[in-house]
This record gives C-alpha cells, structure tokens and sequence, in this order.
C-alpha cells in the first residue's frame, strides 16, 4: 500500500509515529491484516510534484492501494482548480493502469479563498470520485478543522491528538478496500 500525500500526512511538527499512516498500520496489525505501507508522503507536496513523482513511486513499490491525500497546497496557493483536478485525475488513473485501488482523500479551504473557489475546490474531490469510480473520503479534517486547539501553532497542522479523527474519518473508505 502507498499513501501520496502532503504535510498532513508527513507528520509534520508531530513526533514520528504518531500521524494518522502510523496510526493505521498499528490498527492493520491488531486486525491481523498483513499488509506494507509506504508513506511516500512530503511536506509542501502539491498534485503537480505527486504526478511527477507517482510513476517512479508506482514502479518501485507495486502497490495494490494507493491512498491519494493532495491538494491542500494547491489550494493554499491559490493555484488553478482545474490544474489540480488533471493532475488528480492523471494520479488515479495511472494508478489503476498500475492494477492498484486508489482511495481519494479530499480536503477543503478556509472561507477567506472566497466562496466560488472553495467551492469549486472541495467538489473536485467528488466529480474525480464519481468520473473515475474511486472511494473518497470527503474532508480528512472533518472534526478537527472546527476545532483550533486542534492545531500547531501555524494553525494549518493538526497536533498529534487531533490524528486517531484524521484516521476514523480514513477508515470506513478504506477498509472495504484493505479487505478485499
């Protein structure tokens, strides 16, 4: 399983072994599900450096998952939302060229990006869900973006307690997918 993600899955400003991959693999072990995670995550990531990095990422690891977590970085720019959205689409589709699952984990942007592109960007994640038939876990921050003790001091990272939500928000679209 490979998870392509950005700070949120990084474990960035968090002690190693607490973000919710870590999280995961734990709750995998105690279920007795076998299985190998690649955090190929990255700090700063957008969907332009995933895309490029995913086929080399693809090739290494020949995982039969991929957990895409992008776009926040794209948003927090500014950048074009059909940008993002071809270079997701680009992501899922080599993926399953690839004969790997893909799990579509979206996110939102705050308000002051302005209604139109807010709205635009968070239903992207749902018109690549449903366009390519991939699971898509809505918002990763559901429960804890409302919620600003749940941050660093940056407010853009959750604190470690805030990453068992992050993965009860993952977990029932991913676990169909574990067990099949």
């Amino acid at each position: 399983m490979l998870v392509v993600g950005d700070s949120l899955s990084a474990e960035y400003g968090i002690a190693r072994g607490s973000g919710w991959v870590a999280l995961l693999e734990r709750k995998l072990k105690e279920q007795k599900i076998d299985a190998r995670i690649v955090n190929a995550s990255i700090s700063g990531e957008t969907t332009s450096g995933g895309r490029t990095r995913l086929p080399n990422l693809l090739q290494q690891h020949k995982p039969n998952l991929v957990v895409l977590e992008l776009g926040a970085n794209d948003g927090l720019r500014g950048l074009p939302v059909n940008a993002a959205q071809d270079n997701l689409r680009t992501m899922i589709s080599l993926a399953q060229k690839n004969n790997a699952k893909v799990l579509l984990v979206g996110m939102r942007m705050p308000p002051n990006y302005g209604r139109a592109y807010t709205e635009r960007f968070a239903g992207m994640y749902g018109q690549l869900s449903t366009e390519l038939k991939v699971p898509l876990v809505p918002f990763m921050l559901e429960g804890v973006a409302q919620e600003p003790a749940s941050f660093q001091p940056d407010r853009l990272h959750p604190l470690a307690t805030a990453h068992p939500i992050i993965l009860n928000n993952i977990w029932p679209q991913f676990a169909p997918l574990i067990k099949e």
